[in-house]
C-alpha cells in the first residue's frame, strides 16, 4: 500500500490541506480560518476531502501540521484524532531543523516563516543565499545564507490590504485582483486604477525589496515566491527566480522524509 500524508498549513486567513506522497505534493484544498469552527466541523470537512480523493482514514500514514493560529490548531488536532484516528505531528514542537536561527529572539519567528526557509534551503541546497517571499495574510521576506536563517521583513499582505481599503473607504469597491494584463497602464476607471495599483504596486515592492536585501547577502541569491498570489504575480514581477506555491507544505513533507529516514 502506498504511503499517503495529510499536511496542514493553518494561516490567519485560510487552512490549506494537502494530500501528499513522500516524494510529491498532490491535491490541495483551502478552508477558511474562522472563529466559528468546531472540531466536528473541521473533522467532517476532512472526511469529505478524503472521500474526494477516494481515500479512507486508514490510508493516511501521518498528519503533519504547521500553524500560526493556536486555537484553530487545537481544534484541528482534535478533529484529526476523532475522525481519522491520527495524532498529528506539529512544527516546530515535534521536529528539529538544521538551520541556525539568527533572530535576536528565536522564539519570535513565525513557524510558517521558519518552515518556508527550511524548505527553500532543502529544495535548493547549492544556492549560497535564498530569499523566500510569501504572499499570505502578510507579505514576508525571509533570508537564508548558507545554513543560517538570518531574518527578514514583514510587509502588508496583498489581499488584507485590499480588504482594509474597501472597509475604510466609502466609495472604493472591493476588487477581485484579477491578473488580466502583463503591463501596467494608466487607469481610466476605478476598477482598473485599483487593480493595477495593487498588483503592479506589490510587484514593484517585491522587486525593490529583493534587490535591496540582495546587497546584504553573499551571492548569488535565489528568490523563491510562495503563497496564494505568487503564481499570478510572477507574470509581472521580475524578482522571482522560481515559484513554489506551497513551500510551507513542502517543508512538512521534507520533515517527514527526514524523520522516517532517521527512525
Amino acid at each position: 500500500m502506498s504511503e499517503h500524508l495529510l499536511l496542514a498549513d493553518i494561516g490567519n486567513t485560510c487552512i490549506k490541506i494537502v494530500f501528499a506522497r513522500p516524494d510529491a505534493l498532490e491535491a490541495a484544498y483551502s478552508l477558511p480560518t474562522r472563529a466559528s469552527h468546531t472540531a466536528d466541523s473541521l473533522g467532517l470537512s476532512l472526511v469529505q476531502l478524503l472521500s474526494l480523493r477516494r481515500l479512507k482514514p486508514e490510508d493516511i500514514t501521518a498528519c503533519l501540521v504547521c500553524s500560526v493560529v493556536p486555537d484553530v490548531s487545537t481544534l484541528l488536532h482534535e478533529a484529526l484524532q476523532k475522525y481519522l484516528g491520527k495524532t498529528p505531528l506539529s512544527f516546530p514542537g515535534d521536529f528539529e531543523i538544521d538551520l541556525v536561527n539568527g533572530y535576536e529572539q528565536p522564539q519570535e519567528v513565525g513557524a510558517d516563516r521558519l518552515l518556508a526557509a527550511f524548505a527553500a534551503r532543502k529544495l535548493f541546497p547549492d544556492t549560497p543565499s535564498i530569499i523566500s517571499v510569501d504572499f499570505g495574510t502578510a507579505t514576508t521576506f525571509d533570508c537564508v545564507s548558507g545554513n543560517a536563517y538570518l531574518g527578514g521583513l514583514i510587509c502588508p499582505g496583498l489581499f488584507s490590504s485590499r480588504n482594509a481599503l474597501a472597509a475604510n473607504t466609502a466609495k472604493l469597491p472591493r476588487i477581485s485582483l484579477e491578473m488580466t494584463e502583463d503591463c501596467v497602464r494608466i487607469g481610466r476607471n476605478t476598477i482598473t486604477s485599483m487593480n493595477h495599483g495593487f498588483l503592479f504596486g506589490f510587484a514593484a515592492m517585491t522587486e525593490g525589496l529583493c534587490e535591496r536585501l540582495k546587497t546584504q547577502l553573499p551571492g548569488p541569491t535565489l528568490v523563491v515566491g510562495t503563497g496564494g498570489a505568487a503564481h499570478d504575480l510572477s507574470r509581472i514581477c521580475r524578482a522571482f527566480d522560481i515559484v513554489r506555491p506551497d513551500l510551507i507544505l513542502e517543508g512538512l513533507r521534507l520533515l517527514w522524509i527526514r524523520k522516517t529516514a532517521t527512525a
